[in-house]
């Protein structure tokens, strides 16, 4: 014990040592943790429930009020894939979300029976495996706070790091991070659990942003992808891109972009598109009409409007259920929730960048309900439907019923001894040090909207690749380079190519990754060695005792 605090306050005074002058005038609000974990995403919190089974005290310091990230704001029709390899602690969120709606109270506003039980690819309720995928954004939120409350973990919101505060750094290893309302937080170990990075960027780790190209990972589906059409999400009929349709002189529609892409599999900084994963309901008591936003413009949907005179009329094709007649709503289509070629300044920008950034898709997603709902250029059949949704009146309900999280897709991925890319998740190369897996298909949303040669709108990015089967992902995908930090472990912004990442950045696979890098943080500290040299053995035998999936027959 004498040894521990020794060992912390030598810590502290060697950040107070390095550190800015305020460092000194600030000791009484340094809080110190075996672990600190920033990010209070589904990944986050499941990280610190391993690191408290494991016998170490964690804090959370999440930006979020609201924990759980896309889980439980909005995303609850889970991107599963092959849930035989969902194990460990993530496989328990979906236990508990199967015991929550087993009980009869949980069904308010439908009965279990008129549910029904369709999933993504698997059952919604599986009760061979009590396991259930599918679920309300509330209940994912109560969930990760029982997990919270059970595992005595301490949580500071509403914390964001200093992103123009370097994180002290002794021998290559993090001493301690500082957050914009003037704390510090010291640890042995760091875990950026956010889905932007901003603890591996503050922390120098090298990282990429946008689409490599297909030359330097030997890939086929990375880099621009022009006329290559793997969902319904293209214009499969001729529009024209102009305000006055046919003269190029009066200017392009709101939404698409003066550049054209390059040659295909070339690399850009592109990113593909963001929107929010919408609750809706269709339950008069339960439902809040859309609300006209602010900024609101419908000439930003004239190019919907031309989509819907092509004869276009799947408006309603990713409405997906969530028990008591909800919704988890999805992008579909040429003209959608996706706020396309809008995000790219994203992952870089200042906090007050970003919220600008996060406006605009409010606003414009926002803005499209309201026009489909009230404006009169919209097909009659399709708007007389539309007005029996609104916004679920009990989800939401101290931020106008609207999703907490945007869905930030993707954003900053690390540059790591490893690299996970296409041939891992097609399974053409074998894979080394597994720590989880996963299934997803190669899936990236659009990522530009241009003019074809042809004069006519067009989307490009969209990918949906199949993967043949389970893939394992390198426990070397989690760590930086040694040169770079010896403390970090990162199961979000992972190493990984940006087509790789389409099939990498599913929710339960974010809650894998968050314990294999937690279990990892542990045996480091406990052996008294970088990340890096973790003893892969020990690691997982370690993670095969937790249930987690390493292999796949």
């Amino acid at each position: 014990m004498y040894i521990l605090k020794l060992t912390r306050l030598l810590s502290f005074l060697f950040l107070v040592s390095l550190a800015r002058p305020a460092v000194a005038r600030q000791a009484n609000k340094t809080r110190h943790a075996d672990v600190i974990v920033y990010g209070g995403t589904s990944a986050g919190i499941i990280a610190a429930v391993q690191v408290a089974k494991m016998g170490k005290k964690v804090i959370v310091v999440s930006p979020d009020v609201h924990l759980g990230g896309l889980s439980s704001s909005g995303l609850g029709f889970t991107d599963t894939g092959n849930k035989e390899v969902i194990g460990g602690l993530a496989r328990d969120f979906y236990h508990r979300v199967y015991l929550h709606y087993q009980q009869d109270s949980a069904w308010k506003w439908q009965s279990r029976e008129s549910y029904g039980n369709k999933g993504q690819g698997t059952p919604a309720i599986d009760g061979r495996e009590r396991t259930m995928w599918i679920f309300e954004p509330h209940v994912a939120e109560s969930i990760f706070e029982t997990l919270v409350k059970e595992n005595k973990i301490t949580v500071y919101r509403d914390r964001w790091l200093d992103r123009t505060y370097e994180p002290v750094k002794k021998k290559g290893s993090i001493v301690g991070i500082k957050t914009t309302n003037g704390e510090y937080y010291t640890g042995s170990m760091f875990i950026d659990a956010t889905y932007e990075g901003d603890l591996m960027a503050a922390a120098k780790v090298n990282y990429h942003i946008g689409r490599e190209a297909n030359a330097v990972y030997g890939e086929k589906w990375n880099g621009v992808q022009a006329l290559v059409f793997q969902h319904r999400h293209h214009f499969a009929k001729p529009v024209d891109p102009f305000v006055v349709k046919g003269n190029p002189a009066s200017g392009l529609l709101p939404g698409i972009s003066k550049e054209v892409p390059g040659p295909n599999g070339s690399a850009d900084k592109r990113l593909q598109a963001y929107c929010y994963r919408m609750c809706l309901s269709d339950k008069p008591e339960n439902r809040v009409e859309f609300p006209k936003p602010d900024n609101y413009n419908p000439t930003d949907y004239e190019l919907l409007v031309r989509v819907f005179e092509s004869g276009w009329r799947e408006l309603f094709d990713k409405y997906d259920p969530v028990p008591n007649r909800k919704t988890d709503t999805n992008n579909h289509g040429p003209f959608s929730t996706d706020y396309i070629g809008m995000n790219y300044r994203y992952p870089e920008a200042s906090y007050a960048e970003r919220k600008s950034i996060i406006k605009a898709h409010e606003d414009y997603q926002k803005g499209l309900m309201y026009f489909l709902s009230n404006d009169p250029r919209v097909p009659a059949d399709l708007q007389a439907r539309m007005k029996t949704w609104g916004l679920a009146k009990d989800e939401f309900a101290d931020n106008g019923h609207w999703p907490y999280q945007l869905y930030v897709r993707e954003a900053r991925r690390m540059i790591g001894p490893y690299v996970v890319t296409e041939h891992d998740v097609l399974g053409t190369k074998e894979v080394p040090r597994p720590v989880g897996m996963g299934s997803y298909s190669l899936d990236s949303h659009n990522v530009q909207r241009y003019v074809t040669p042809e004069g006519h709108v067009q989307n490009e990015g969209d990918i949906g690749v199949k993967a043949p089967k389970p893939y394992a992902i390198s426990y070397d995908a989690l760590v930086p380079k040694a040169a770079e930090c010896k403390n970090l472990l990162v199961p979000v912004c992972l190493s990984s190519s940006h087509i790789a990442y389409g099939s990498i950045r599913m929710e339960p696979v974010f809650m894998i990754l968050g314990q294999s890098a937690a279990t990892a943080a542990v045996l480091a500290i406990n052996n008294k060695v970088s990340v890096q040299d973790v003893d892969y053995k020990q690691l997982a035998a370690a993670l095969q005792a937790d249930k987690q999936c390493l292999t796949y027959k």
